[in-house]
C-alpha cells in the first residue's frame, strides 16, 4: 500500500524489554500490567504472525485505511453464533431492518456492505423505485430523471457512489442557485451532515437541503457515516425530514466494518433493498454475510444502551493523562481540547528552532518505530485521539511520544 497516500509511509513492532517497561509503568500509575501489556503490538500477533504484517498504535478515530474500530465482545459473539445456523437472508434483512429503523426513529432501514454501498443503493432506489425494467438498466438510466443535485460545500471523494449508481452528479452553488436547478431531470439532492459541524461559509444547511426537496417533492439524502459521536447524529438526521441517511455500521458503532444502514422512507429503502443482493441488480456484489448483519444489530442494540456520557469522559481521561506526560519536554507544546465531536484529544506542535521536523516528518518517523504509532498529522504538528485505544494504550502511545521528542528527533 501506499502509505503517503493515507497520510505517511510503514514499518516496525515492540521488544519484549520494551514490553516489561510498560508494564512496570502501568503499576506505577495503578494500573495492572495486564491492561498494558502490549503483546499485540509484538511480533506475536495474528497479522505478524500469519502475514509479516505489523500491526499499528492508534491515536486517531475509526478511519477505515487503518482497519476501521475494534467490535466489543459483545459483537464478535453474537457473529459467532450466528455462523452456527443458515437462515433466509430476506428474512433476515426485513427484520433487522425493523430493530435498526426503531433505534434511529426511521420508518424502514436495511443493512448494507459498508456506507458506500448504503449511499449507491440510496441514488438506485431514487432512479427506479420498485420498477424491475428500471433496476435492469442501472447503472445506465435511459430516463429523463436522473441528475443528482450536490451543493458545493457538500462534495466529497465518495459521492462517486451517486454516478456509480447511474446519476449524473450537477454541482450547484448557494441556496438560490440549488431551487433554480431543480427541474424535470432530478432524482435525488445529497448532502453532507458533518456541514452542519464544520460550518463551511456560505455552505447550505441539512436543514435547509430537506427544505428545499419537501418544497419541490424530490428525495433528500444525507451522508452522515462518520457522524457517530455524538449519540444525538444516530436519529437527528432522521427527525430532520430527510428522506434516506446512511451511517457507517463500524465506526462510531463498533459493528463490522464491512457493514453499513441506509434509513429513511418505506418505499425508498423497500427500492434500496430490491437493488440490493441478493436479487440480482446493481447491489448483488454488495453482499453482507448473515453473521455481519447479525453483529451490526448487536453493535446497534449495544449503541443505544451505552451511557455515551461515561464513555467519553474514559477518552478524555487517557487524553488528558497523555498530554500531562508531555508537558517537561523542551520545545514540545501539548494541549488537550475537546473537539467539535464533543470529546477531548491532544494537539502536539513543536517550536521548530528546537525541533526541527514538519508534522509529516515526525507522523513518517513514528510510523517507522516501534511500535508504529498513527495520528492526524499536518504540516504544523498532530492531533491524537483515544476513543480506539484499548486500556493501556494511552501508556504506551505517552511513551514512545516522549521517547521519540526527548532521544529521537534531530535537535536544533
Amino acid at each position: 500500500m501506499n502509505w503517503r497516500k493515507f497520510f505517511g509511509p510503514a514499518a516496525s513492532g515492540v521488544t519484549r524489554r520494551e514490553a516489561f517497561g510498560a508494564g512496570i509503568l502501568a503499576t506505577l500509575l495503578g494500573r495492572t500490567a495486564a491492561t498494558a501489556a502490549p503483546s499485540r503490538y509484538a511480533a506475536d500477533n495474528i497479522y505478524s504472525r500469519l502475514l509479516g504484517v505489523k500491526p499499528l498504535l492508534t491515536c486517531r478515530g475509526h478511519t477505515t485505511a487503518f482497519g476501521g474500530s475494534l467490535m466489543p465482545t459483545e459483537v464478535l459473539r453474537a457473529m459467532a453464533e450466528a455462523n452456527d445456523y443458515f437462515v433466509d437472508m430476506d428474512e433476515l434483512n426485513i427484520a433487522a431492518g425493523k430493530r435498526i429503523a426503531e433505534v434511529m426513529g426511521a420508518e424502514a432501514a436495511m443493512v448494507s456492505a459498508g456506507s458506500f454501498s448504503a449511499m449507491l443503493l440510496g441514488a438506485a432506489a431514487c432512479l427506479t423505485g420498485t420498477d424491475q425494467n428500471k433496476m435492469a438498466a442501472l447503472p445506465h438510466p435511459d430516463w429523463p430523471r436522473r441528475e443528482c443535485l450536490i451543493p458545493k460545500g457538500h462534495r466529497v471523494l465518495y459521492d462517486r457512489a451517486y454516478k456509480a449508481a447511474g446519476m449524473t452528479i450537477i454541482e450547484v452553488d448557494g441556496l438560490d442557485q440549488l431551487r433554480n436547478a431543480i427541474g424535470e431531470k432530478t432524482a435525488m439532492l445529497a448532502g453532507l451532515g458533518s456541514t452542519d459541524r464544520s460550518n463551511p461559509k456560505g455552505a447550505v444547511t441539512v436543514k435547509q437541503l430537506v427544505e428545499v426537496g419537501r418544497q419541490a417533492r424530490v428525495p433528500v439524502l444525507i451522508d452522515a457515516a462518520s457522524e457517530l459521536p455524538p449519540v444525538s447524529s444516530l436519529r437527528h438526521y432522521v427527525a430532520t425530514g430527510a428522506d434516506l441517511v446512511v451511517i457507517s455500521g463500524g465506526k462510531g458503532l463498533l459493528g463490522p466494518q464491512s457493514t453499513g444502514i441506509l434509513a429513511g422512507r418505506r418505499e425508498l429503502v423497500e427500492a434500496a433493498r430490491l437493488n440490493h443482493s441478493p436479487y440480482a441488480h446493481i447491489g448483488r456484489g454488495m453482499k453482507v454475510g448473515k453473521e455481519e448483519i447479525v453483529g451490526l444489530v448487536a453493535a446497534v442494540n449495544r449503541y443505544a444502551s451505552l451511557d455515551h456520557d461515561m464513555v467519553h469522559e474514559t477518552w478524555n481521561k487517557k487524553a488528558r493523562w497523555m498530554a500531562e506526560q508531555l508537558q517537561d519536554i523542551k520545545g514540545v507544546t501539548a494541549v488537550y481540547r475537546i473537539n467539535a465531536y464533543g470529546f477531548g484529544e491532544v494537539r502536539i506542535t513543536w517550536d521548530r528552532k528546537v525541533i526541527p521536523l514538519t508534522g509529516h516528518q515526525a507522523f513518517e518517523k513514528l510510523m517507522a518505530g516501534e511500535p508504529r504509532v498513527l495520528f492526524y498529522q499536518d504540516e504544523e504538528g498532530g492531533t491524537f485521539q483515544t476513543r480506539s485505544m484499548k486500556d493501556g494504550d494511552e501508556i504506551l502511545a505517552a511513551r514512545r511520544l516522549r521517547q521519540f521528542f526527548v532521544h529521537e528527533a534531530p535537535r536544533g
